[in-house]
């Protein structure tokens, strides 16, 4: 199972998550593109890094929102919304491309992550600026039970999918995340791991109320925003690793 990232979101003065301590550790690194978070000086060292340790790249566009940093759902019209997209995402593959690095795949952030995945209006439009990209990108989107409805979709547009499951976070019985604001949204280490054990060996999760959700997931979104999520990240990195 690939382990997958956020990274490139500081900006300006203000610094956000460890990328140099959490790089060597991940398969892929879904980078900011400047609407929510990231610069051009943050874009260009996250790129560098990712060189250097030969990680995959994504785009990781959002809603225009800096100062809600991309958490505040927006009313787009679908062309805005392809728009915004196909500006954010050719943005960081050219930065990619003067690294040598070839841009793989898109990750929707925050609000927009969430309104592709509750909101099939949405979604189409995201999956449409993907299949009318230059080029083929992959889409990722979280894995849940309606994972082969979004699949038909995307290949109704011609998009492979890549679907993640989450390491840290609870599920509900639908295959949601549980709301940060409930208790017991976010596994600490123990429950972490044994959730990280069970995707591996399983293929599921035991969701908030107590029923075994089985998840089709390629790549495990994991978060370094400090030192104990990038002591974390190696801790999963050696149980997916076997070591």
């Amino acid at each position: 199972m690939l382990l997958n990232c956020d990274l490139g979101e500081s900006y300006g003065s203000w610094t956000m998550g460890l990328d140099a301590q959490v790089m060597p550790h991940i398969d892929q690194a879904s980078i900011a593109c400047g609407f929510h978070a990231g610069d051009p000086v943050t874009i260009d060292r996250t790129l560098a890094l990712a060189a250097r340790h030969g990680i995959s790249v994504g785009a990781h566009p959002a809603y225009p929102d800096l100062i809600g940093f991309g958490r505040r759902s927006m009313n787009l019209s679908a062309e805005e919304t392809i728009s915004s997209l196909h500006y954010q995402v050719a943005a960081l593959e050219g930065m990619a491309l003067c690294h040598g690095l070839e841009l793989a795949y898109v990750k929707p952030h925050g609000a927009l992550y969430n309104d592709v995945m509750a909101n099939p209006q949405v979604r189409a439009a995201v999956m449409q600026a993907v299949a009318s990209y230059h080029r083929p990108l992959v889409l990722m989107l979280q894995a849940t039970p309606a994972a082969e409805q979004y699949r038909a979709e995307a290949n109704a547009l011609g998009v492979r999918l890549l679907f993640e499951a989450f390491a840290d976070r609870c599920y509900n019985d639908d295959g949601s995340l549980l709301s940060r604001r409930e208790p017991g949204a976010v596994h600490d280490r123990e429950r972490m791991l044994a959730q990280v054990r069970q995707l591996q060996t399983q293929g599921n999760v035991t969701t908030a109320g107590g029923r075994v959700l089985a998840l089709q997931a390629d790549t495990l979104c994991v978060h370094g925003d400090n030192l104990e999520g990038v002591r974390a990240i190696q801790a999963i990195r050696a149980l997916v690793d076997g070591r």
